[in-house]
């Protein structure tokens, strides 16, 4: 789902949801999927997108070093297959996994449980930007 608000007579927001194949599609349906969201993010070119709450089925990881710009240092859990798709699309089109940037507790952080027994809680929903208007908004509240 996409929608597009104006917020100067000149630039626009786009707000899109979206929600991942699961974890065990073939790589085809994914490539599908990633395809089709890149498409619907280069469309946007005069555009504030914003991704949210979109259900990706990932883990991306801490590794703000590597993912400069993409990740910041509050990430949690090993990066995935699907969390490393994600970094990839995040780094070629300029945009930023936010659920990575502030401390927060895992049990605000995080949205699933793995059913093991160990009940490991992991963060696979995402909330993303595109890097320049959160480098932005960052600078207007300091």
């Amino acid at each position: 789902m996409t929608l597009r608000l104006p917020r100067t007579s000149s630039c626009y927001a786009t707000l899109i949801s979206d929600y991942a194949s699961t974890f065990d599609s073939e790589e085809g349906v994914k490539d599908r999927f990633y395809d089709k969201h890149t498409a619907s993010i280069r469309n946007t070119a005069d555009s504030i997108v914003i991704i949210g709450r979109g259900d990706f089925n990932i883990r991306v990881d801490k590794n703000h070093e590597i993912w400069q710009g993409v990740i910041e240092r509050y990430g949690i859990g090993n990066v995935n297959k699907n969390g490393l798709r994600l970094l990839f699309l995040c780094a070629d089109l300029g945009l930023t996994v936010t659920n990575t940037i502030f401390y927060l507790r895992y049990m605000y952080k995080t949205s699933w449980m793995h059913p093991s027994f160990k009940k490991n809680w992991h963060l696979i929903d995402s909330v993303i930007v595109t890097f320049c208007d959160l480098r932005d908004q960052y600078h207007a509240w300091c």
